[in-house]
């Protein structure tokens, strides 16, 4: 008798796990071709240092490729997508080896049964911002210089929690860096992140989103705090708004010091003329006057506005034809032009996005 009564709650047990286990693989796949023109014509085809996105001038290339694996179960899941293009060199040239094309990797596990509490670690997309690396689900081509110069991806561990009506997400993670597989070395401090998100209706999504740590070793720590907020408006069946800012401080050279200050707001308004064609303008600009994330080296630092007209064709639904005309403005004189500089910078940039 107790040898058929250990035998069912151990059939169960095997039953229970199963059932928490047991989910569904899907592979999946992106890619994006571009071709772009910069009017200042850089003899080595490199657009400025700050751009990391769609950065090559006057050639056809990858800007983003990969392939990805994605494990879903009730209470597990798991991502793994390996990646190439011209914004993996930029992005992750400070990462070593394989890590360079280690686009997302990360495993994670529900901690209640009930609630919608996951814990996660890896390699993922960052919790800042409103744009992604993944073009094709931005409203403009090429990135913001807000999104170009805060992280796209980071590693760490997180706690997300979702509530059941899905209009809060909380969430907790501890971080290897400012952007960083790899930590800095003789960096001994984890670094930290919270992003809160508020959706009250299908029709706006507010966002805010912390940073706290340092990117540096312990023998030249600064402090660094930054923050990201963010709305996404729906004002009609054909109109939508984004407005973003984001602000960061970090410690200038020790503490009581005092800090430096940089800052970006950005605004970018998308019109659906139908279902196939849409238009997007974005007006923005970046402060960074002591060159904490842009070094310059000019009496004013990085300070620069910057306008963009998109249009946008999808011939298929997993297919998107792009074309943008963008300008950049700057005080001083900070983009290479010939032989010497210039304080402007005008770009089309044009591309392919396939999802599959």
């Amino acid at each position: 008798m107790k040898k058929i009564l250990f035998g069912t709650a151990l059939l169960i047990s095997t039953q229970l796990i199963a059932q928490d286990t047991t989910g569904s693989l899907t592979v999946s796949g992106y890619a994006e071709a571009y071709y772009q023109y910069d009017f200042n014509k850089p003899s080595d085809n490199n657009r400025p240092g700050f751009m990391y996105s769609h950065n090559r001038h006057n050639e056809f290339n990858l800007n983003l490729g990969f392939v990805k694996a994605n494990y879903t179960a009730e209470r597990v899941r798991a991502n793994l997508a390996l990646a190439a293009g011209t914004y993996m060199n930029a992005n992750y040239a400070a990462e070593p080896g394989v890590l360079k094309n280690v686009y997302e990797a990360n495993a994670g596990v529900k901690l209640g049964k009930k609630k919608n509490l996951w814990l996660d670690a890896g390699v993922f997309a960052s919790h800042i911002g409103f744009e992604s690396a993944i073009s094709k689900d931005c409203w403009s081509l090429t990135r913001s210089m807000l999104a170009d110069n805060s992280p796209y991806y980071e590693a760490g561990v997180k706690l997300t929690y979702t509530t059941g009506d899905g209009k809060w997400l909380l969430s907790g993670m501890a971080l290897n860096g400012w952007q960083r597989i790899k930590r800095v070395d003789g960096n001994s401090l984890m670094s930290w992140g919270t992003q809160v998100q508020f959706k009250p209706s299908d029709k706006v999504l507010l966002n805010y989103s912390t940073f706290i740590g340092t990117d540096k070793p312990d023998s030249a720590r600064l402090s660094r705090f930054f923050h990201n907020l963010y709305g996404v408006f729906t004002l009609s069946n054909k109109i939508g708004l984004t407005l973003g800012v984001d602000i960061g401080t970090e410690e200038k050279t020790s503490p009581g010091n005092g800090s430096n200050t940089w800052y970006s707001p950005v605004g970018i308004i998308k019109y659906s003329i139908c279902d196939r064609w849409s238009i997007a303008a974005r007006a923005e600009y970046y402060s960074d006057a002591n060159g904490v994330i842009i070094a310059t080296g000019t009496p004013n630092g990085f300070k620069t506005t910057g306008f963009s007209l998109n249009i946008d064709h999808a011939p298929a639904k997993n297919v998107s034809v792009r074309l943008e005309a963008r300008s950049l403005n700057s005080k001083d004189k900070i983009f290479t032009r010939g032989t010497g500089f210039t304080a402007t910078n005008a770009f089309i940039t044009s591309s392919i996005a396939v999802a599959f």
